[in-house]
Parts: C-alpha cells; sequence; structure tokens
C-alpha cells in the first residue's frame, strides 16, 4: 500500500542530503523596521530542529 505525503508539511521544507530546509520566520512584513543585517540574516535557509527530523521524515515518506 503507497504511503500518503503530507502535503501542508511538503510545501514548507526541501529534503536535502543530511536535514530537511526550511524558510525563516519574520519575512512576511514589517520589513522596513528591521536593520539590514537582519534581512540578510533571514533571507538564508533554516533547518528544522534535530527533534523534529524523524516527525518530518514520516510527514513525507518519499522525500
Amino acid at each position: 500500500m503507497k504511503l500518503k505525503t503530507r502535503k501542508a508539511a511538503a510545501k514548507r521544507v526541501k529534503k536535502k542530503k543530511t536535514h530537511f530546509a526550511r524558510k525563516q520566520a519574520y519575512t512576511g512584513h514589517l520589513l522596513r523596521r528591521k536593520t539590514t543585517k537582519q534581512l540578510r540574516t533571514l533571507n538564508q535557509p533554516a533547518q528544522i530542529h534535530d527533534s523534529d527530523f524523524n516527525r518530518f521524515s514520516r510527514m513525507l515518506p518519499y522525500a
């Protein structure tokens, strides 16, 4: 029987070689008051926490 992919999780993370990559939070609006350094840092991809790795692996069985 085929396993189902959790589409909400699939839209938010991408599987890399050793981790899952996600976008940073706090980038939707109110960006004028953030410093250039903050915006540059927020532009970098982040990783999901190690404790969530197994959970995302189960949600995305074919990633």
